[in-house]
């Protein structure tokens, strides 16, 4: 028996932590892979071949995309995966891209926002930052207002938006330093 009421406040807080963490584990387990919501007016991904293919061929991890822990973005998918440190991909999702795209290249986390306004003045969370291309950072976002914007050519963006929890999923996978691989 609790000897103060401090205690047995003290020990119920510490359950119902344990039990929404729990309920949190059970959830992430349970999500799917592609958590991601369709790009209003977006086409399905095509294949390297240039036709649709099936679902499992499109989001299947591209060949040549590196070892290792690492983010995998392709440029004609529109697609990320979050690769483990064995290569089998923990999570995929589809994403916007900016008007301005990085060379296909390795490359490294250079810097991390927790929340700014994107270079089209939009509320963004979750930037991961990996290389600039004419001095257009280049970098992973999610809008607060959960748009995935079609890219305005007029306007020199390299935000390659997600939607919120991919945005969150892949700002909990990559650090500073972690390897970004941009494919074809």
């Amino acid at each position: 028996m609790p000897s103060s009421s401090s205690t047995f406040v003290a020990g119920l807080t510490s359950a119902a932590l344990a039990v929404v963490g729990l309920l949190t584990f059970q959830a992430a387990a349970n999500a799917p892979a592609d958590g991601a919501r369709p790009l209003r007016g977006s086409l399905p991904a095509k294949t390297a071949g240039g036709s649709h293919g099936s679902s499992a061929h499109r989001t299947a991890l591209p060949a040549g995309s590196g070892a290792g822990e690492r983010v995998v973005y392709s440029l004609r998918a529109d697609r990320v995966w979050l690769v483990g440190p064995h290569g089998k991909a923990l999570r995929t999702f589809r994403v916007a891209p900016g008007s301005v795209d990085p060379p296909p290249g390795s490359y490294a986390v250079t810097s991390r926002s927790d929340a700014v306004t994107g270079t089209d003045g939009t509320p963004i969370e979750h930037v991961v930052r990996f290389t600039s291309v004419d001095d257009v950072p280049i970098g992973f976002s999610a809008a607060l207002d959960g748009e995935l914007p079609e890219p305005d050519p007029k306007v020199r963006t390299g935000g390659i938006r997600e939607t919120v929890a991919d945005g969150a999923a892949l700002w909990d996978f990559a650090s500073i330093g972690c390897g970004v691989v941009v494919v074809p």
